[in-house]
C-alpha cells in the first residue's frame, strides 16, 4: 500500500541518554589520547605502594624488563646464529636490576672500574664483561685481562697502556678495537669514542697492534649513538663493520671472533623534538634486528668462522619497566596564565625530564576541564621542570600521578640536590614487591664527611 508523501508517520518515542564523552583534546593531526587514571602498577594499588614505600617512588617491572629482554634476543637469534646480549650497567647499576637481565643470560657491559666491581659482584665471571669507554687504569686492565674480560681498546694511549700491562702479565691477551664512523646524515658521528674509520686512523691503530706484537685483535666495536631512531644506521654502520673485518682476513689474515655493534636502540620514550608518541616513532626490535644483520650480510667469511654478535643495550630494556609515583604538593596559576603543579619529584631524581616529553597519568578520576599545565618538581631551582606544557585537567593536592617511562638513567644520574633521593621497589612476576633500595637518610648524605679540628 503506497503512502501519501505529504502524510507525517508518527515515530516510536525512545528515550535519551548521556554519557560522559572522551574523545580527548584535538590538535592538527587528530584526537589525542583522553585520559584514563591508573591506580595500579602491574596488579598492584598504587596507595599500596606509597604506603609502603613513601613518595616520590621509583617502580621496576620484572615482567616488562624479561620481556623485553626475550623480545630482542629473539629477534637478533632469529637472523644471526650466534648472538650475546650484555646488560649496559651505566643504564641502572641497582643490584636487582642487574641480576634480572644476568638470569635470563644476559652479560655485562661496564665503562669504568666501578662498573666492572659492581659487575664481579653480581657473580658475573671476568670473561662475561665486556669493559668499554674512554677510562681504564692499569690496575683495572690487569684484572680485566687475567680474567679474561673483553675489552675493547678506545685510543692510542690506552692501546700503549694495554701492551704495558700485557708485558707485566706476560700474556697476549685478546682485545678489540672500537670503531666510529659516518652512519647517515641524522646521527652525528661519536668522534671522540674510538678511531675513524674514514680517515684511516682505525687501519693505523690495527697496524700499531699488530706490530707492536703484545696483543691479539679478537674483535671489532662500534656505538653509532643513543636513542637512534633511524634502524637504517646501524645498517651502514654494520655494513662498514663487516667490510673493515674482511679486509683484516684479507691484508693481514686476521678473523674476528666477535663484532660488537653496541647499544643506542630507542626506548617508546618520546623526546622533546617528537611531534608523534614514541611507541609511532621508535623502532622495534625486529626492525633493529634486520638492519643489523642485512648490514653484517656483507661478511666475506665461512660459515664455520662466523663472528659472536655483542649488542649492549641498555635504555631500550629497562626505560619502559620504570615508573615514578609522584604526589602533588601544590597548583598555583603563572603570569603567562598557565596552570602550575608542584610534584614531590623533581630533576634530581627524574633527569630524562631534560630531553623526554614524559607521560603524565593521574591515579584518579581527574576532575574538571583541561587547560596548558606545567609541571614543575619541588627544588628551588628554574630548571626544576618536569614537564613544560601538556593539557592536564585540575590535579588535587595529595592525588598521585605517574611519570613514564623512567626506568633507563634516572637511578644512575639521580642526585642528593636539596632532597634525599627516593627508594626503589621491584614488582616480581607473581605481584610480589621488595625494596631494592630504601629511601635515603640525612646519614646517608653525610657518610664520609669531616669537619677540620679548628673549626669544631
Amino acid at each position: 500500500m503506497s503512502q501519501n508523501p505529504t502524510t507525517k508517520l508518527k515515530q516510536r518515542y525512545e528515550r535519551p541518554s548521556i554519557s560522559r564523552h572522551r574523545a580527548g583534546f584535538m590538535n592538527k593531526m587528530s584526537a589525542s589520547a583522553a585520559y584514563q587514571p591508573k591506580d595500579s602498577i602491574d596488579g598492584v594499588p598504587v596507595e599500596e605502594l606509597v604506603e609502603a614505600h613513601g613518595s616520590p617512588l621509583f617502580v621496576y617491572s620484572q615482567r616488562t624488563m624479561e620481556d623485553r629482554y626475550r623480545q630482542l634476543h629473539d629477534a637478533l637469534s632469529r637472523r644471526w646464529p650466534r648472538v650475546q646480549l650484555a646488560w649496559s650497567y651505566k643504564t641502572c647499576y641497582l643490584d636487582a636490576v642487574c641480576k634480572v637481565f644476568h638470569a635470563e643470560g644476559a652479560w655485562a657491559e661496564v665503562v669504568s672500574g666501578m662498573e666492572f666491581r659492581k659487575a664481579r659482584r653480581n657473580g658475573i665471571p671476568a670473561a662475561q664483561i665486556v669493559f668499554n669507554g674512554p677510562r681504564k687504569t692499569a690496575d683495572e686492565l690487569r684484572e680485566a685481562f687475567a680474567g679474561g674480560s673483553i675489552v675493547n681498546i678506545d685510543h692510542f694511549d690506552e692501546l700503549a697502556l694495554c701492551e704495558q700491562v700485557a708485558a707485566e702479565l706476560d700474556m697476549k691477551p685478546k682485545v678489540g678495537i672500537r670503531l666510529n664512523m659516518s652512519v647517515g646524515a641524522g646521527v652525528p658521528v661519536w668522534g671522540r669514542f674510538g678511531f675513524a674509520l674514514e680517515t684511516g686512523q682505525a687501519w693505523d691503530a690495527v697496524r700499531r697492534l699488530v706490530g707492536g706484537g703484545r696483543l691479539q685483535l679478537a674483535g671489532l666495536h662500534s656505538h653509532v649513538g643513543t636513542f637512534v631512531l633511524d634502524s637504517g644506521s646501524y645498517k651502514i654502520a654494520a655494513g662498514k663493520v663487516a667490510g673493515f673485518a674482511n679486509r683484516l682476513r684479507k691484508e693481514l689474515g686476521i678473523t674476528v671472533e666477535y663484532i660488537d655493534l653496541g647499544g643506542g636502540f630507542a626506548s617508546k620514550a618520546r623526546l622533546h623534538s617528537q611531534y608523534l608518541p614514541g611507541e609511532q616513532v621508535s623502532p622495534s626490535f625486529d626492525q633493529y634486528a634486520e638492519a643489523i644483520t642485512d648490514g653484517l650480510s656483507a661478511l666475506d667469511l665461512p660459515h664455520d668462522e662466523t663472528p659472536l654478535l655483542i649488542l649492549e643495550t641498555g635504555r631500550a630494556l629497562v626505560d619502559d619497566a620504570g615508573t615514578m609515583i609522584s604526589t602533588v604538593f601544590a597548583n598555583k596559576r603563572l603570569p603567562d596564565g598557565r596552570r602550575a603543579t608542584v610534584l614531590d619529584a623533581g630533576v634530581n631524581v627524574l633527569f630524562t625530564s631534560f630531553w623526554y616529553r614524559h607521560d603524565i597519568t593521574p591515579c584518579t578520576e581527574p576532575r574538571g576541564v583541561p587547560e596548558p599545565t606545567v609541571l614543575y618538581g619541588p627544588l628551588c631551582m628554574n630548571i626544576d621542570v618536569v614537564c613544560e606544557n601538556m593539557m592536564l585537567p585540575p590535579l588535587e593536592v595529595g592525588s598521585r600521578v605517574l611519570v613514564s617511562p623512567v626506568g633507563a638513567y634516572n637511578v644512575t644520574q639521580s642526585m642528593q640536590f636539596i632532597q634525599l633521593r627516593p627508594a626503589v621497589v621491584l614488582i616480581s612476576p607473581a605481584g610480589e614487591v621488595a625494596e631494592i633500595r630504601r629511601t635515603e637518610t640525612l646519614e646517608d648524605l653525610v657518610m664520609g664527611e669531616s669537619v677540620p679540628a679548628w673549626l669544631e
